[in-house]
């Protein structure tokens, strides 16, 4: 049963993959990377599962804030081109 999740998780993590890569638009792109990750949060869930090491969710809910936190800079990035703050211009001399 776990072993068929995590082959159907792997389908997955592959058409996210194909669809970070040939995605039309930007915001597909990152939607994508940010579906990978979420699926490789799942497969470190079900890998601790099964081999009875619960210390693996502890590393998935890292991976998962680190995904979030990643996402979240990426679409900043590329809403303002720059990860300074709109506020923070430089003055002319």
């Amino acid at each position: 049963m776990f072993v068929a999740a995590s082959v159907a998780i792997l389908v997955t993590m592959l058409m996210a993959l194909m669809r970070s890569m040939f995605g039309p638009t930007r915001f597909d792109r990152i939607l994508a990377l940010n579906m990978f990750g979420t699926k490789t949060v799942l497969v470190i869930a079900v890998y601790g599962f099964l081999t009875n090491r619960p210390e693996f969710l502890d590393l998935a809910l890292v991976y998962a804030l680190m995904n979030f936190i990643g996402i979240i800079a990426v679409l900043k990035f590329s809403a303002y081109a720059s990860m300074a703050d709109e506020e923070t211009e430089e003055v002319p001399r």
